[in-house]
């Protein structure tokens, strides 16, 4: 008779334990208000707790999070930021359900879902890259 297999074991064992996750939730600010300044080249965002937020639409392409710009297990970033034309712009910006945006760019790319979070962390005021000092964080630039 053989012996039984310890992946099954594990596999029972599983089915019958129940795993709870628990994770500390912190409110998130949403945009309240998202406008485009053609003269600057800027995405404005205007969020619930009141801070705003300019990117440059350069920077949010060379920052776009895709799998084709992010290596999906290394993080590594694939997109040369200097092949990022300087005059690049979305020709459609798209809400992804409550937590994201989508662009489309004047460079045809599109598969980019940049979240909330991601956003809020890509601002370039002097408060944010303060911040972003003070917790040791990387500046929000390609």
């Amino acid at each position: 008779m053989a012996a039984a297999s310890p992946l099954r074991a594990l596999t029972a064992e599983h089915r019958t334990s129940r795993l709870v996750y628990a994770m500390a939730r912190r409110a998130m600010p949403t945009p309240s208000r998202i406008a485009e300044d053609a003269a600057s080249r800027e995405l404005v965002i205007t969020w619930s707790d009141g801070h705003d937020s300019r990117y440059s639409y350069r920077l949010l392409r060379q920052r776009c999070p895709c799998a084709m710009c992010v290596h999906e297990w290394t993080g590594e970033h694939l997109l040369d930021p200097s092949r990022v034309p300087a005059g690049i712009h979305p020709t459609q910006i798209a809400q992804v359900g409550a937590y994201a945006l989508r662009f489309t760019w004047s460079d045809g790319h599109s598969t980019g879902i940049y979240t909330f979070a991601l956003l809020r962390s890509l601002c370039e005021c002097d408060a944010c890259a303060r911040e972003r000092a003070a917790a040791g964080r990387p500046s929000a630039g390609p």
